[in-house]
């Protein structure tokens, strides 16, 4: 639609058949539009399809105003950013309207006079939905001014006006969201007189300026976002206010892996040069994206607090970046992410997830370390035989022999195996040829693979043995060294520096 063929005047707008709607109609017709026609309603949200998006279509189609409630991260506040694109691209406002006016329809004082002047050659503006958006984030500094509005006695001044004259009021945010979609973030942040003044105007479209009772009916679609959290830790949100809001929509973290391995790709930051420059196989995508899902369950976790989508994206750029410097200090045109690398997402995780008692007890790097080591353990089992199901199976006389027994005795024969994070590609795959069956064990279960996905295999072995206790893995400073468990063990009577968690995994100088 080109803005410059349309209406000027009042007079050409009524012409041309325009028919005003209120807000929520207007997205409810061109939902029905994009519903009837089979387009994505809220395109990028991914993980939504069979719980918030339709909830939010039926809260649309019902005219309700609504609140998402749900943990940090979970696209609260893109899916109200995202209602744009179901209004009109253009609606006409009365020229100079600080509200949004209607031409059709006017409600300030301003549109009134100016149309009762002016008559049909009244100007008219017109509006992009763009423009037609406001948000605020609830903060307790957040004042009744700030929403609503406020005499101002500049304005007095200027138009020789007094206080009683309503001309001589400063609009808040939310009148000048009129015929928009007014978004308020962290809502029980917000004090609770300050939320009592919003009562009339989601219900009875009446509001009070110092004094001033003015009958403005806004045409306004209220999106609120809360976390759980916030009712009990920070706030609450106050019953009557609640209780006008029709449709409470509950969010959630991705239910699958899959889902949030298209989430991480979608809003990961990486630019072209660093993505040819760097390959990253899904084997490491998956251990990035279980990590997150560890922490979801894990006892160390404030799980009130939850832990966001953005952990894993952070982390994924984050591996990208280890990958990135080792290959700039080694001179390399081209590598790949290796297991090893992922001690570089440590930051991405402390940063990310809120402790409890225990936790803070374990202290932060340590928590993270340790839900590394139990991604590594879970995504293992799912490309190798765990070694707890092949004692099974041996037990049951199922399996003849355990497969990882020559890579076991090869540690326990006194061999150690020293990574260095800022080794060469060639360097590292020389290192894992030397560890005796390793090799054996890949080619025996992926014959297909080439050698750059081998040596990463190789590499998650030797990973995901020390996750089951089964070798010994410590991370020192600027290397990892795997050995043999007992004489790690053993090593740890005389090493106070050093420490193991409850699943073998060691860490030194955090």
């Amino acid at each position: 639609m080109n803005k410059n063929s349309l209406a000027k005047t009042l007079g050409e707008l009524k012409n041309s058949g325009y028919k005003s709607k209120s807000v929520k109609e207007e997205i409810r017709e061109n939902l029905i539009h994009k519903l009837s026609n089979g387009e994505p309603t809220f395109p990028g949200i991914i993980g939504y399809d069979e719980s918030v998006i339709p909830d939010t279509e039926r809260a649309l189609l019902s005219r309700h105003n609504m609140l998402f409630l749900g943990l940090r991260g979970q696209a609260k506040t893109r899916m109200a950013r995202q209602m744009t694109a179901l209004l009109d691209e253009y609606i006409p406002v009365i020229a100079g309207s600080e509200i949004n006016d209607n031409p059709v329809h006017p409600i300030s004082r301003y549109a009134r006079e100016l149309i009762a002047e002016k008559g049909d050659a009244t100007p008219i503006d017109w509006l992009h939905r763009s423009e037609r958006y406001g948000e605020k984030l609830a903060t307790p500094d957040v004042s009744v001014a700030d929403l609503i509005g406020d005499i101002d006695p500049i304005k007095a001044a200027n138009l020789r006006l007094t206080f009683a004259d309503e001309r001589v009021i400063h609009y808040g945010i939310i009148p000048k969201s009129n015929r928009s979609i007014f978004v308020i973030n962290e809502l029980p942040d917000l004090q609770a007189r300050i939320q009592v003044a919003l009562f009339n105007i989601l219900q009875e479209g009446d509001i009070q300026i110092r004094g001033f009772k003015l009958r403005l009916p806004l045409d306004i679609l209220f999106v609120f976002t809360a976390n759980p959290e916030d009712y009990t830790n920070r706030g609450s949100i106050v019953t009557p206010l609640k209780d006008r809001i029709e449709s409470q929509i509950l969010t959630h973290y991705p239910k699958n892996i899959e889902d949030s391995l298209t989430i991480t790709e979608q809003e990961a930051d990486i630019p072209e040069a660093q993505s040819k420059k760097i390959k990253i196989s899904d084997l490491v995508k998956r251990l990035i994206e279980q990590v997150a899902f560890e922490a979801r369950t894990s006892e160390m976790v404030d799980q009130k607090s939850g832990v966001s989508a953005r952990l894993p994206i952070a982390a994924y750029e984050n591996a990208v970046s280890a990958a990135e410097r080792r290959a700039i200090i080694n001179k390399e045109k081209e590598t790949q992410i290796w297991i090893s690398d992922l001690t570089g997402i440590i930051p991405s995780i402390t940063g990310k997830v809120e402790l409890v008692y225990e936790g803070e007890q374990e202290g932060p790097y340590q928590v993270a370390f340790n839900l590394l080591n139990k991604a590594i353990r879970t995504q293992f089992a799912q490309y190798f035989p765990g070694p707890d199901t092949i004692k099974k199976r041996k037990a049951q006389q199922k399996e003849p022999d355990n497969i990882y027994k020559t890579v076991i005795s090869w540690f326990d024969k006194g061999n150690t195996l020293d990574i260095l994070f800022n080794i060469t590609d060639k360097e590292k795959t020389q290192l894992l040829y030397k560890v005796d069956g390793l090799y054996g064990i890949v080619k025996k279960t992926y014959p297909y693979a080439n050698e750059k996905e081998s040596v990463l295999l190789m590499e998650l072995i030797l990973h995901g043995l020390s996750s089951y206790s089964l070798i010994s893995k410590k991370v020192l400073d600027g290397k990892i060294e795997f050995k043999d468990l007992m004489g790690s063990m053993l090593n740890m009577n005389t090493d106070p520096a050093s420490f193991e968690d409850e699943e073998g995994f060691e860490q030194e100088g955090y």
